[in-house]
């Protein structure tokens, strides 16, 4: 009995071992050749099929992995500073220049130090006020989730190189890649705007000045409670040289509020000259 079971368990193993050797023979018997060309041609098919598939798969980049492309944007701009607006509540960063940050003073051509990054943004102003909507055509989005667009003014005028040539802004090549070169380098040899005394780049500045780096949180003109409170000032109602009272007051008028920079009359970054 137990020779029996050993003899069919060996014929099983033989005919097992023999169907492999078969199947290796006629493995064997295919032309190389043969295998090599169904191998390609699935490769191939392969091949297409993905190409097909990645037709309809979204481009990944640094812009999508930020935020979704965006629609431009039309509406009346709020100023926040001179590189940066706002419009339906949406922030919008001006691609390829920089302006001076808020908060950054400069050089006039006499050595006095004025409120640079405030008269940009006053210069900003007035130049979209000429010609309302500002119309912005998406960009990318940058790391604090705004828009960065192409601006123009209902006239179609480059709210970016109109800033650069007036010497409010600079060209950014690091964004630009020199797009703006020819408007700065009249503004420049005009000596106009920041070029008419002594600057530094805003984005050296701002890496001088580490809690400069954030972008402002308030449009023009727009003061911050807590801070009106500390001085007791306010920038409502508009007040002339003659009715205020000391040149702290008036600094503050000249850095605070829009209207403020009226109270320098020459420019030279001094308001109400007969007080300061």
């Amino acid at each position: 009995m137990e020779r029996s079971r050993y003899d069919n368990r060996s014929d099983h193993w033989r005919k097992r071992t023999g169907t492999k050797r078969s199947r290796a023979r006629r493995w064997a018997s295919v032309p190389r050749r043969l295998i090599f060309l169904t191998v390609a041609a699935a490769g191939a098919l392969a091949a297409q099929t993905f190409m097909q598939r990645s037709d309809r798969l979204p481009d990944i980049g640094v812009s999508n992995l930020l935020g979704p492309k965006s629609q431009p944007i039309t509406g009346v701009a709020s100023v926040i500073d001179g590189d940066t607006i706002e419009v339906h509540g949406q922030r919008i960063r001006f691609n390829g220049i920089d302006a001076p940050e808020s908060r950054q003073y400069c050089d006039d051509a006499k050595g006095f130090e004025y409120s640079c990054g405030r008269r940009s943004a006053e210069a900003l102003d007035a130049f979209l006020a000429a010609s309302k909507p500002v119309q912005c055509t998406f960009v990318t989005w940058d790391h604090y989730h705004r828009f960065v667009g192409d601006c123009r003014r209902a006239d179609g005028a480059s709210v970016a190189a109109w800033m650069v040539e007036h010497g409010q802004a600079l060209d950014w090549p690091r964004y630009s890649h020199g797009v703006y070169a020819t408007q700065q380098a009249k503004a420049e040899a005009a000596k106009i705007g920041l070029w008419v005394g002594k600057f530094e780049a805003p984005w050296d500045w701002r890496a001088s000045h580490a809690d400069g780096e954030a972008p402002p949180s308030q449009p023009l003109g727009i003061i911050n409670r807590r801070q009106i409170a500390q001085t007791g000032y306010s920038c409502e109602p508009r007040r002339y040289c003659s009715q205020i009272s000391s040149c702290e007051e008036a600094r503050w008028y000249l850095a605070n509020c829009s209207w403020g920079g009226k109270l320098d009359r020459d420019k030279d970054g001094i308001p109400c000259e007969g007080l300061c």
